[in-house]
C-alpha cells in the first residue's frame, strides 16, 4: 500500500512540473524556444529542424536564473534567425571551441619557448649530448658559445636568428679572431642541430652561413729576446698565473692542458707529466718529460726548497695551477687579462730599458700564448732535432710519420723528447738572463748550430740540476695563493 501512495505523489509532482513548463512556454511566445527542466536545473534551448536532413537540433542558450525570460527570447530569435539564413550554430560553436583550444595551446607553447633560453639549450646540449665527448671539447665548446653570445643567453633560444649570428661572427673576424669565429660557428651549428633533431626547435640559425675568411695560418715565431721578456714578465705575476705561463712555455703544451693539470698526473719525482686522453685534443694520452726548469716551477708551487727533497704533494685531484675562488680551486680563467698583464709588464720593461739607453721604446709585435709551441719546435728544428720528435712533443695526431708508416711505427721517442725539452729549457733560461738579445739581430755566437750531433753530445753530458740560478737570473714574484703553499716569498726560477 506504500508503493501506490508514492506513485500517486510522483504523478502529482510531474503533473505540477508539466503545468509550470507549459505556463513558462506560453509566456515565452517565441517558436522554437524551449525550457528543459532537469533535477536541480532548468535550461533554455533554441530548437529547430534541419531542413536538409530532417533532424531535430538545438542550441543551448543558458540556465534559468542566469538568463531572464526576455534575454532567452532575444537569444532564441538570434539563433533561429541565423538558421533561417542558412547558418549553422553547431558548426560555429565547434569553430569557437577549436579557436579557444588553439589560442590556449599557442599561449602554452609561447611560455615554453620563452622558458627555453639559449643558456638552458647549451646546458642541455652539454648534459645530454656532450657527456660522451672529451672533457676538453665539452668545456671549450660551451665556454665559446656562452662567451660569444653572452648578451643572448637569457633570451629564448628560438629568438637567435641568422642576423644575430652573423653579427657575432663578423665582429670576431674584424677583431682578427677569424679562427675563433669559425669555431663558434661550428659549435653553434652542432648545438642547434641537436635541438632541431630533438624537436626542441624548428630552425638552426647557423645553417648555411659562410665561414669567416682567415688571413692565413699564423707565422709568428717568438725570438729569443721575446722569449726572455715573456719569461721575466711572467715572474711579475702572482701564482698561479705567472708559474702557469712559464710552465706552458717550457713544456710546449696547450693552454687548456696546463690549466687543467692535476697533481695526480705528475710522477712522484716530478720527472714526467702524464696527460689523460680525456683532456687532450686528439683524445690520446700523452706523456710530457719535464725539464729541470719545469720541475723548478712545480717545486715553487709546492713551496719546496730548491735543493731540498720534494715535499708531500696535495691530493691527486687538486689542480696544480688552480685559481682560488669562493667555490674552491678552479681552472685558470680570464686569459685575456693574463695576456694584457704580460703585455703591460713587457712594455714597462722595454720603456725602462729604452730610457736608460736614451732611445725610443719599440712595442713588442702581437703574439699569443699558442705561439710558444711554434717558437719551441722552430728552435728545436734549428738545433738539429728530427721533425718526428717535435711531432711527438706537440702530441700531433698526424705529422711526418703518417699513413701506413704510422700504423707500424709505435716508438714514442721518449729519450729524444726528454733531451729536446732539456735543451729548450736551457735556451729559455739563457734567454731570460739580463741583457739577452736576439741572436738573429746581433749575430751572436749563441745561434744554434745546424747539425744535431755535436751540440747534443755536449748537452747530453751537461744535464740540468735542481741547483738555483745565479742571482742575476732570478726574479722575485709574489707567493702562491694556493692552499697549502708556504706563505714565505720565494723567487721563481
Amino acid at each position: 500500500m506504500l508503493v501506490p501512495k508514492l506513485t500517486e505523489k510522483a504523478v502529482a509532482a510531474f503533473a505540477i512540473l508539466a503545468e509550470k513548463r507549459e505556463a513558462w512556454l506560453s509566456d515565452v511566445e517565441v517558436p522554437g524556444l524551449r525550457l528543459r527542466a532537469t533535477t536541480g536545473a532548468k535550461t533554455f534551448y533554441a530548437c529547430w529542424t534541419n531542413r536538409a536532413t530532417g533532424e531535430r537540433q538545438r542550441e543551448k542558450l543558458g540556465l534559468w536564473g542566469a538568463l531572464t525570460v526576455e534575454q532567452a527570447r532575444t537569444a532564441a530569435r538570434i539563433v533561429l534567425g541565423k538558421v533561417a539564413t542558412g547558418g549553422d550554430p553547431a558548426a560555429e560553436r565547434a569553430a569557437r571551441a577549436a579557436d579557444h583550444a588553439k589560442r590556449k595551446a599557442e599561449a602554452a607553447l609561447t611560455a615554453t619557448e620563452a622558458a627555453f633560453t639559449l643558456d638552458l639549450l647549451i646546458q642541455d646540449w652539454e648534459t645530454l649530448h656532450l657527456s660522451t665527448r672529451r672533457a676538453s671539447y665539452r668545456a671549450e665548446a660551451t665556454r665559446a658559445l656562452r662567451h660569444a653570445f653572452k648578451v643572448h643567453l637569457d633570451a629564448p633560444a628560438k629568438a637567435l636568428d641568422h642576423v644575430a649570428v652573423l653579427a657575432v661572427i663578423d665582429r670576431l673576424a674584424k677583431a682578427g679572431k677569424a679562427t675563433t669565429g669559425g669555431l663558434v660557428l661550428r659549435y653553434g651549428s652542432a648545438c642547434y642541430g641537436w635541438a632541431v633533431k630533438r624537436r626542441r626547435l624548428l630552425l638552426n640559425p647557423f645553417t648555411g652561413l659562410p665561414m669567416p675568411e682567415r688571413t692565413g695560418s699564423r707565422e709568428r715565431v717568438l725570438t729569443s729576446q721575446e722569449v726572455g721578456e715573456i719569461w721575466r714578465a711572467a715572474g711579475t705575476m702572482t701564482a698561479p698565473y705567472g708559474p702557469a705561463t712559464r710552465f706552458l712555455l717550457l713544456t710546449l703544451a696547450r693552454r687548456d692542458e696546463v690549466c687543467g693539470m692535476r697533481w695526480g698526473e705528475v710522477s712522484p719525482d716530478l720527472s714526467t707529466w702524464t696527460q689523460p686522453g680525456s683532456r687532450t685534443k686528439n683524445g690520446r694520452g700523452h706523456v710530457v718529460p719535464l725539464s729541470s726548469p719545469a720541475r723548478g716551477v712545480l717545486r715553487d708551487m709546492l713551496g719546496a726548497d730548491p735543493l731540498g727533497p720534494v715535499p708531500a704533494r696535495p691530493s691527486a685531484d687538486q689542480l696544480v695551477f688552480g685559481s682560488v675562488t669562493t667555490l674552491g680551486l678552479r681552472p685558470i680563467s680570464g686569459h685575456s687579462w693574463v695576456k694584457r698583464t704580460l703585455d703591460a709588464a713587457i712594455a714597462a720593461a722595454r720603456a725602462e730599458a729604452a730610457a736608460a739607453a736614451g732611445r725610443q721604446a719599440e712595442a713588442m709585435p702581437g703574439w699569443v700564448q699558442h705561439d710558444f709551441r711554434r717558437a719551441g719546435v722552430t728552435w728545436l728544428a734549428g738545433a738539429g732535432f728530427a721533425p718526428h720528435v717535435a711531432d711527438r712533443l706537440l702530441n700531433h695526431a698526424s705529422g711526418t710519420i703518417s699513413g701506413v708508416a704510422a700504423v707500424y711505427q709505435r716508438n714514442d721517442f721518449m729519450p729524444e723528447r726528454r733531451e729536446a725539452l732539456e735543451a729548450w729549457g736551457e735556451h729559455v733560461d739563457a734567454a731570460a738572463a739580463e741583457g739577452r738579445v736576439d741572436a738573429q739581430q746581433q749575430g751572436a755566437d749563441d745561434a744554434v748550430p745546424p747539425s744535431h750531433g755535436p751540440i747534443f753530445r755536449s748537452r747530453a753530458s751537461k744535464r740540468w740540476s735542481d741547483a738555483p740560478l745565479t742571482e742575476g737570473a732570478r726574479r722575485d714574484s709574489a707567493p702562491s695563493n694556493l692552499a697549502g703553499v708556504k706563505a714565505a716569498k720565494k723567487p721563481y726560477r
